[in-house]
């Protein structure tokens, strides 16, 4: 198994992956919404050309590689949106990528990443197989660099150029900045990019394992019990040290966003900021609306992606959910 040599994510690091991420990709938009009287600004992540911010991280991550680690091939673990980041990011530099993914992931995902030009190995998530093992293995079969898609400080500092966008449309850094977590990649990136802000990661039902771990200190697992989500880019078993050691020295706390709540997400940015969000990538908004963040005269939204498929974005717009 190629690697390269593990190091701490930066807010040096943020710096370069933004100036890198700017001279390939548009910045997303910063979106105003009013929300009880008072304006949040809402980041469009879900119009990024794979659909989510984890472009960010997989562009940081590849171009960081030598020649011979490209030449050997790269393989990310994902449930979808680092999946189609890696693809698109290894299509444009001629690497060839192989991506571990769920059999049960949303079918619109596992196409968008085979059309990217990434083979695709698939793995059993509810019979309990270890994706993790998975990608260690492939990644050893083939001498290839694996690409996590949290644990990295590539990755960490390539979502972290997210938070420099913010910071240069809002003409400050916000004072707050809530966001969608799953393994805690975007969230230790916008702590990164943003020392003087306030970062709340937001997790759905049962798979609010940073929140647990803000609250002990320590790295505390997902339960073995957790209930199914819709929120599979967020569906993510723990955290690693790497993020959590960001997390708990910036993070004050996490919440934790409901079903119905997410879905009420969903249609209201559908509704007023004519945007389609998948489950997950809705997670922080859902939080906003139903009143469980304190606002601050200036806080930012993370609307983290939007690769949901038609029938079941329909299904939530109608309430037929």
């Amino acid at each position: 198994m190629a690697l390269t040599s593990q190091r701490n994510p930066t807010a040096q690091g943020v710096a370069l992956a933004a100036r890198k991420i700017a001279e390939i990709l548009a910045p997303t938009p910063l979106l105003p919404l009013e929300v009880d009287g008072q304006t949040v600004w809402c980041k469009a992540e879900c119009l990024q050309p794979v659909g989510a911010f984890k472009i960010r991280g997989a562009w940081h991550r590849l171009t960081a590689l030598s020649q011979e680690e490209r030449a050997r091939g790269v393989v990310g673990v994902s449930s979808g949106n680092h999946a189609q980041g890696v693809a698109w990011a290894a299509r444009k530099l001629g690497i060839a990528a192989t991506i571990v993914m769920p059999g049960d992931a949303p079918q619109v995902k596992l196409d968008r990443t085979r059309e990217l030009g990434a083979e695709v190995v698939l793995y059993d998530r509810p019979g309990g197989e270890d994706r993790d093992e998975v990608a260690k293995r492939v990644t050893r079969e083939r001498g290839a660099t694996l690409v996590h898609a949290f644990g990295d400080p590539w990755i960490i500092e390539g979502q972290g150029s997210t938070g420099i966008e913010i910071t240069a449309q809002m003409g400050r850094q916000p004072d707050l900045i809530v966001t969608p977590c799953g393994g805690g990649g975007l969230t230790a990136g916008l702590a990164l990019a943003c020392p003087e802000s306030a970062i709340i990661p937001v997790e759905p039902e049962g798979w609010d394992d940073v929140r647990r771990s803000l609250e002990a200190g320590t790295i505390v697992p997902v339960a073995g019990d957790a209930p199914a989500t819709a929120c599979d880019a967020l569906q993510t078993p723990s955290t690693h040290p790497i993020n959590f050691e960001v997390l708990k020295a910036r993070c004050p706390f996490g919440l934790v966003a409901a079903p119905a709540e997410i879905r009420a997400a969903q249609r209201l940015a559908f509704e007023r900021l004519r945007l389609v969000l998948e489950p997950g990538g809705a997670a922080a908004l859902a939080a906003v609306l139903a009143g469980k963040v304190e606002l601050q005269e200036h806080t930012a939204v993370v609307l983290s992606g939007g690769n949901t498929d038609a029938r079941s974005f329909a299904a939530v717009l109608t309430g037929a959910d």
